[in-house]
């Protein structure tokens, strides 16, 4: 039996992040449909984990983290990319889980036209940035309901995924470490690790 969507989104985002391995986030858009297999995401824990947005509580701009789950939250990464955050956890505690990589397995096409001729496919939405250009996903979708029957729906898996495993996050440099990215074992979409700067010496993957 599919797990019940909200139940699964009720947790916290550590918890939620690996089960959502295999899930699909459906786009129908005016343009088309564009559907993506999710294979890489990473959990934030909201004001109990300082690489999160909301780490320092509520504010306009991350108010959506504090939920209630089953909501998009979108922001804008360094000026040019919309990533894309599944809202977690019981309302009023900001949890949320990053969709970092994905195979689209629905609108190849669109999705080429969105990314880019030379884009090859396993590409078309490998990295949170890329997976947001996919999807055609802007700040006009922040808060977007994901469970009901809008332009954006999230749906668990239908068949099993394979192998989750899990490590260090990407790009962050506070709590870096904790194994709160999850992605599919040996999947071409997975996007390569990248340790920030400033978070010190690499530890094995």
């Amino acid at each position: 039996m599919s797990p019940d969507p909200l139940a699964v989104l009720a947790q916290p985002a550590p918890l939620v992040a690996p089960a959502l391995i295999g899930w699909t986030l459906t786009h129908h858009h005016p343009d088309g449909t564009v559907t993506v297999e999710l294979t890489e995401v990473e959990a934030y824990a909201g004001e109990a984990d300082p690489a999160s947005h909301a780490w320092r509580g509520p504010t306009a701009r991350n108010e959506v983290m504090f939920g209630p789950a089953g909501r998009l939250y979108v922001y804008l990464s360094h000026g040019l990319h919309h990533c894309a955050n599944v809202v977690t956890g019981p309302a009023g505690t900001a949890s949320a889980v990053l969709l970092r990589a994905g195979r689209v397995i629905e609108g190849a096409e669109l999705a080429q036209r969105r990314r880019g001729e030379r884009v090859t496919p396993h590409s078309l939405a490998r990295g949170p940035g890329n997976l947001g250009q996919a999807l055609a996903l802007t700040r006009h979708y922040n808060e977007a309901h994901l469970l009901g029957d809008g332009p954006l729906v999230l749906s668990p898996p239908t068949r099993s995924t394979g192998q989750v495993v899990a490590g260090p996050r990407v790009g962050v440099s506070r709590a870096h470490d904790r194994p709160w990215r999850h992605w599919l074992a040996g999947d071409p979409t997975v996007s390569a690790y990248r340790r920030a700067k400033a978070a010190g010496a690499a530890v094995p993957r």
